[in-house]
Formats: structure tokens, C-alpha cells, sequence
């Protein structure tokens, strides 16, 4: 199916053709890597729900590069398609709530967790925002799942999530493997969508704690008493608006003549609200 007009003016999607990325969605890692330096260090990379690609691209460019070294880093890719294949990006076609895949995982790392996990995938919205939500807590939720079996202590998990009334519950079961979480939306996702980036790092999951394919780690029930957390128990975590505000608004109509020449000075994200919750 052919993109709507509304992708064809989109400013991200002409740069992401431009610039010879296969989805726009390429600029947000990219927003994110600007202000928490994500890649710095980062030797071994697992691009989770990767298809079509675009962020597996963008881990191949900033750490292999043209560097002498490029051999040293390993990047896999996972998704249940297929997509064309990247220089220096090994792919798996496989589920990411089998322990199998993240088995093959750690085979293609020879041994060794990974510095780095991120994931885009988002299931297909229906336009009902509590179904989405739900799907995206869920699939996030098996990201962060297989993500124990890989990560090394101390490494990052990115991942993609719908804001709504549970939120809390997510960043709730977040908060006990990574010591830092953040909320960020890059300035190339429209202000339109409901969508952000879970910012997790410095793993560091409970002692004892033992990887487990068999059991969804968060096992609440969502009824209206449980998720009205309070005090204590209400988890608040740092708002970031990422992109410098003199970059382009993804929900903004720009010139068919606007070019990469026009493309505006790319500084780190600016805070915004860093007490404010992102529901």
C-alpha cells in the first residue's frame, strides 16, 4: 500500500529518503542517541522487532562506521520477517518470547550479554486507544523479558511505549531492573501520537533474580482500584522532549524545497518538564 499524503509531506519522511534511511523513524534513535549518548561504548547492539530496519541501520552507521575496529561490533537483528539485509547486521527471523531466540542471541555474541538493546516494533493500531495501549504494554513487556536474558549489568534497554492511564504500571516493573528510567519524545515523533521512548539504563535486576520465558513479569490485574497508585507506590519518572526546538516539527507541513542544506543545527534534547509524569 503506498504512503498517504500526509507521510509524503511529512518533513522526516523526505530527509529519511534522502539521507538513504528505509523508515523515518530512523531520526528518533538518533534524537535519543543525541542526548543520552546510547552508543558510547557500545561494542554489542540487538535491535529488537527490527523489520524494516531503519534502527538496525542507524547501529550500524554509528558503531561500525569507518573505524578500523568495525570488526569488534556485533549487531543482531530480530523480527518474525524478514527484511533485506544490512552491512555488518546479523538478522533472526524468530519470536522474541522464545527462549530459543534469545539462546541464538547470545551465539552470535559468542558468549557475552549485549551493551545495548533497543526496540521499535508496535503492533497494528486499531484506533481504540485502551486496546492499543494494552498490546504495547504487552509487547513491551515481552521486549524487557527477553532483554534479562541478554543484557549485561549495567547495559541500556530502549523501547517503545504508549502513554496512558497504566503507564505506572509499566515504569513500576521498569524501575526494578534499571536504576535510571526516563520518558522521552524525540522531536521527529508527532506530537499527534501517543507514542514515546523508555529510556532504561544501568541494569541492575534484583538479587537472585533468575531470567524466566514461562512467566510474564507483570502479573497484575488491570481493574480500576489496583492502577489508581498513590504515594509511595505512584512511580513518577523524567519527561524529556527530545530535539533541539529549532529542528523540524514532525507535524508541521514544510516546501517540497526543503533539503538536507536546510537542515537545522542537531543539539541534545532540551528538558522540559523533568518532574512531570509522561501520562
Amino acid at each position: 500500500m503506498g504512503r498517504s499524503s500526509k507521510d509524503k509531506r511529512d518533513i522526516y519522511y523526505r530527509l529519511a529518503k534522502e539521507e538513504g534511511w528505509r523508515a523515518r523513524s530512523a531520526f528518533k534513535l538518533l534524537q535519543l542517541d543525541e542526548e543520552f549518548g546510547l552508543f558510547k561504548g557500545v561494542k554489542r547492539a540487538v535491535d529488537l522487532c527490527a523489520a524494516p530496519g531503519s534502527w538496525s541501520q542507524v547501529l550500524s552507521r554509528k558503531l561500525r562506521g569507518k573505524e578500523e575496529k568495525s570488526e569488534e561490533v556485533k549487531i543482531v537483528a530480530v523480527d518474525l520477517q524478514a527484511m533485506a539485509p544490512l552491512p555488518g547486521v546479523t538478522q533472526i527471523q524468530g519470536d522474541i518470547t522464545k527462549i530459543s531466540t534469545a539462546l541464538e542471541i547470545i551465539r552470535h555474541f559468542e558468549g557475552q550479554p549485549a551493551d545495548l538493546v533497543v526496540c521499535d516494533g508496535a503492533p497494528d493500531v486499531t484506533g481504540l486507544h485502551d486496546v492499543d495501549e494494552y498490546i504495547q504494554a504487552q509487547l513491551l513487556l515481552a521486549a524487557l523479558n527477553i532483554t534479562t536474558h541478554v543484557l549485561k549489568p549495567g547495559g541500556t534497554f530502549v523501547a517503545k511505549i504508549f502513554r496512558g492511564k497504566d503507564v505506572t504500571l509499566l515504569y513500576s516493573q521498569l524501575k526494578i531492573f534499571f536504576s535510571s528510567v526516563t520518558c522521552a519524545k524525540p522531536r521527529s515523533s508527532r506530537n499527534s501520537s501517543i507514542e514515546a521512548f523508555v529510556m532504561c539504563q544501568n541494569y541492575s535486576p534484583p538479587v537472585g533474580y533468575v531470567p524466566n520465558m514461562s512467566n510474564p513479569l507483570l502479573d497484575h490485574s488491570y481493574d480500576v482500584d489496583f492502577n489508581q497508585l498513590e504515594g509511595p507506590n505512584r512511580i513518577i519518572v523524567p519527561f524529556l522532549a527530545c530535539g533541539d526546538l529549532s529542528a523540524f516539527d514532525s507535524d508541521r507541513t514544510y516546501p517540497l524545497q526543503a533539503t538536507l542544506g536546510c537542515w537545522p543545527s542537531r543539539q541534545s534534547c532540551k528538558e522540559k518538564a523533568i518532574s512531570q509524569t509522561c501520562q
